[in-house]
């Protein structure tokens, strides 16, 4: 019998970030990573991460989450899906405010008809905060590049850790560079001990930037919240954009405001409920794990 086999899960999205929530509260159980790649899959339940929520470890959380990709690696932070479990608790309860704990630190929501706010926490830019795999004199660009060597087609990304390593190429045109391309080789880079989240961005103006994004763990994505804010704290460290802008992805947009008083990163955008269901056997089991007998997905 498959772990989670007749657990309930809602499926969502933020800005088409494919999200599947499980509530495991009143029944905590790992989520094998067999088990979320076989669900996976384009005919099951495609998904980016599973967000699943525990039951919380310190007082005024609603839950404790851990974030599964759907290679079935864990994450430590998603902002998008921190927005889908923010409007789940909302349905839930009634409440407008809630906090989650991850592995990455507390995230405090705000569900309003306008958007919902995440406080994502402050970024990290120290070279062993991000991890690198040894020091470098300055995280704003850094020694790395993608493309032929006499003509670099991605090259001197800033790094910063939001929840997740991220690097992020200033490009001047975003609909030239080929991310499913050089994507897979820079996330598994030697210099990202624990890989990378990798992202090129184009600056329209001082307070708008285009991004896309390829994710650790899960490939190109319409959207990615934590990149959003290592982008928007980045640019501003270089004093391309100020610190509150409008990030464009694939999706749709986010807007992030790097709180001055506090350097808290504030992410504002949508989430959106799409159905719900109970996992089966065949959702959790690939075709070559099943027994004999078993009917197929």
């Amino acid at each position: 019998m498959a772990a989670l086999e007749n657990r309930p899960f809602v499926k969502m999205n933020g800005l088409g970030n494919e999200i599947v929530v499980l509530d495991l509260r009143d029944g905590p159980l790992a989520v094998p990573p067999a088990e979320a790649r076989a669900l996976a899959r384009r005919d099951v339940l495609p998904f980016d991460q599973i967000m699943a929520l525990y039951p919380p470890e310190s007082e005024g959380t609603s839950a404790f989450v851990r974030i599964i990709n759907c290679d079935g690696s864990e994450s430590q932070a998603c902002g998008n899906g921190t927005r889908c479990i923010a409007l789940y608790e909302a349905g839930r309860t009634g409440a407008d405010h809630m906090a989650f704990e991850s592995v990455a630190g507390r995230l405090d929501c705000t569900v309003a008809p306008e958007g919902i706010t995440v406080d994502m926490g402050m970024p990290r830019f120290g070279w062993h905060d991000i991890p690198l795999a040894g020091p470098v004199a300055d995280t704003r660009a850094i020694e790395l590049q993608a493309g032929p060597a006499e003509a670099p087609v991605l090259r001197g990304p800033a790094v910063a850790n939001v929840g997740n390593p991220h690097a992020i190429f200033w490009v001047d045109d975003i609909d030239a560079v080929d991310l499913a391309r050089f994507g897979p080789e820079l996330e598994h880079h030697p210099v990202f001990p624990e890989r990378a989240n990798i992202s090129a961005a184009q600056i329209l103006s001082p307070d708008h930037i285009r991004l896309k994004v390829w994710e650790r763990g899960v490939g190109l994505t319409q959207a990615c919240g934590s990149a959003a804010c290592a982008t928007a704290v980045s640019a501003a460290r270089l004093g391309l954009t100020g610190r509150r802008v409008t990030v464009s992805l694939p999706g749709g947009d986010l807007v992030i405001d790097w709180r001055e008083s506090d350097d808290h990163i504030l992410m504002t955008g949508p989430a959106e409920f799409e159905f719900d269901g109970r996992l089966t056997a065949d959702m959790l089991t690939a075709p070559a794990d099943r027994p004999a007998n078993a009917g197929a997905a």
